[in-house]
């Protein structure tokens, strides 16, 4: 019993994050044990107070005079062997109820007090139980001594100064003492028993998670990341999903779109920003995941060192204004022999790459005409936009009407920027079809079995539109559905980790 409650102490700090399996099992397993220290400590309880009744009417003993409540009188029990005064026997037994009252109530609430008690239950008062010198009287069994030799006392009376006793009274009591002390003792055995199989089944627990943490070291999964974002930005999506589908954790700080007060600390003020620990700041979403995927692939080198790959160009546009752009930034930076064991067939890194940059050129355009349509649309996409941002009152009202009223008419100016029809929705069907037309049949994914970097990107664009009219126009009008419910499937369950 002793050793049951403690395991139950050590159970309730495994770590939530484990296997379900696992898990379960450890969850039914505790619930055995705390079941048995319940019945158990219930068990005691009953035979004690059964002792204690006893003890009062055949002892005329005053139960409560100068009763004990402190565990040093169990402690010098065992010496001062004060059970073979039947005063001193009552306050005992009026300390074993106290006792198993207390590991009833600590296998109830609290699993150390009832530790405490049980432990002090069966190496003191168990053992103590069992020295007393009725229960080593000479010349009686285990068995008969037990029943308090009924059948060869049973008629016999003795008649004192007016106290009524009976020798099957004295055998009861200490037939009594003796059952309680075994009774102590083999739920002592009892605790040791399950201790010990519980205690492998924790350690095999252990020794797997042990195993999980040093995978997720060396997939590069210990890094600690923060991503600074606008959750309906779809450069930010592309980012989450890269981060979703590999298994790696990270903590995201909400940008308020108009003040960006979050951002103040860094010259480049655009989204998203990944930092990672040491204080490495990563840029554009395709430099994010390019970078982050090398060092995946290429453990022994450091983030900083691979960050240097995607050096950052700074040119003027035609209109002016200074722009920053990133090298290589849809290249993996990879050995060739690492290069060979991610690509293993020939054209798929210029594909992934292809469809990357379609992705960022194309794709990424087409998303606000369509979700900002019609007045009723920009409304809606922005009161969605409004609930999901960081926007206090004010600015949450004037974002939702003025922005909507903005953004419906720049939508207008981005159709024709970029060449689209008056109904924008089919560009976006034709691009999805084109998109899932690339991928083919034979294939779940571009990547094949498991989606690449392209996958990623494409879903991660698509995603920002989950809950508008644009999206379920799309998956009702092109065949896009069944490839993004993969992804979606994909990213949820993060099957990039293995």
């Amino acid at each position: 019993m002793t050793f049951s409650c403690k395991c139950i102490t050590l159970f309730s700090e495994v770590s939530p994050f484990s296997s379900p399996n696992v898990a379960l099992e450890l969850v039914m397993w505790r619930r055995v044990v705390h079941l048995v220290n319940v019945l158990s400590s219930f068990c005691i309880l009953f035979v004690v107070v059964l002792l204690f009744f006893v003890n009062i009417v055949f002892h005329q003993v005053p139960p409560f005079t100068a009763p004990c409540t402190d565990l040093v009188f169990v402690r010098h029990w065992g010496a001062s062997r004060s059970l073979t005064d039947s005063s001193q026997g009552g306050k005992a037994l009026l300390l074993l109820l106290q006792l198993s009252s207390r590991c009833i109530v600590g296998t109830l609430c609290k699993p150390n007090m009832a530790a405490a008690c049980a432990r002090t239950l069966v190496s003191k008062v168990g053992w103590s139980l069992l020295q007393r010198p009725a229960a080593r009287r000479p010349g009686t069994g285990t068995v008969s001594y037990l029943l308090g030799n009924v059948s060869a006392r049973g008629s016999r009376r003795t008649y004192g100064t007016g106290v009524h006793r009976s020798t099957l009274l004295s055998s009861l009591r200490a037939g009594g003492a003796r059952a309680l002390g075994c009774a102590f003792l083999l739920g002592g055995g009892l605790g040791l028993y399950q201790t010990v199989k519980l205690s492998v089944r924790q350690q095999q627990h252990r020794a797997e998670e042990e195993e999980e943490e040093g995978g997720t070291k060396a997939a590069g999964r210990d890094l600690k990341l923060t991503l600074y974002q606008y959750k309906t930005c779809p450069f930010c999506s592309k980012v989450r999903a890269f981060l979703d589908f590999y298994g790696l954790p990270y903590e995201v700080v909400e940008v308020n779109p108009v003040m960006r007060k979050e951002l103040k600390w860094s010259t480049y003020r655009k989204v998203p920003i990944l930092m990672v620990q040491d204080g490495v700041q990563l840029n554009d979403s395709s430099v994010i995941i390019s970078s982050l995927r090398t060092y995946l692939i290429n453990k022994d080198k450091s983030m900083s060192e691979v960050i240097r790959c995607y050096p950052e160009l700074k040119s003027v546009n035609d209109s002016g204004k200074e722009v920053t752009e990133y090298s290589n930034k849809y290249w993996l930076m990879l050995s060739e022999e690492r290069n060979a064991e991610t690509y293993p067939e020939k054209g798929m890194q210029k594909e992934e790459m292809k469809w990357r940059k379609w992705a960022d050129d194309w794709l990424v355009h087409l998303i606000s005409p369509n979700v900002y349509r019609t007045t009723g649309e920009a409304l809606a996409s922005f009161d969605y936009i409004v609930r999901e941002g960081k926007f206090g009152a004010f600015e949450g009202f004037f974002a939702k009407y003025v922005g909507a009223a903005a953004m419906f008419l720049i939508a207008k100016r981005l159709k024709s920027r970029h060449n689209l029809q008056d109904d924008v929705r089919q560009d976006l069907y034709k691009a999805v079809n084109d998109w899932v037309a690339a991928i083919g049949k034979k294939r779940k994914f571009m990547g094949g079995d498991r989606p690449n970097l392209a996958d990623l990107a494409v879903f991660g664009v698509l995603r920002v539109m989950e809950g508008l009219q644009a999206f379920d126009d799309m998956m009702d009008n092109s065949k896009v559905q069944h490839w993004y419910r993969r992804m979606e499937k994909a990213t949820l369950e993060h099957e990039g980790r293995d």
